[in-house]
């Protein structure tokens, strides 16, 4: 895989692992609070389903970074494909700018990937 393509794709594993730790340890402290615009009253009542949103996100993450280290394009293919779906929805249910922040960075590291791995 070349390098730009495996960059972009770590990239965005990184922001899975990120979501990871914003969802599943501080959606209910204040940092959490001022990133999701909550009232602790919000956050509180939240709280165990964004660790669970938290979770699918490290999975994400695992398996981008487990189709890098061992150089399984299709691995990285479809859980690129599994961000991408899984920010077009946030932005539809919850708000748009999940579409900025996980399925752009997504689409660009799945673009990398296809432009630099034809066969």
């Amino acid at each position: 895989m070349h390098l730009l393509a495996r960059f972009s794709v770590i990239i965005v594993a990184l922001l899975h692992f990120g979501f990871l730790v914003l969802e599943m340890f501080f959606w209910d402290h204040p940092f959490g609070r001022e990133v999701f615009s909550m009232t602790p009253e919000q956050s509180a009542q939240t709280a165990t389903l964004a660790a669970n949103q938290g979770l699918y996100n490290g999975f994400l993450a695992v398996g981008l970074v487990w189709g890098v280290l061992y150089r399984k394009i299709d691995v990285t293919l479809f859980f690129l494909c599994c961000v991408i779906i899984a920010g077009v929805y946030g932005a539809i249910t919850a708000i748009p700018t999940i579409l900025l922040s996980q399925a752009a960075p997504g689409a660009i590291a799945l673009i990398l990937t296809l432009i630099f791995n034809r066969r």
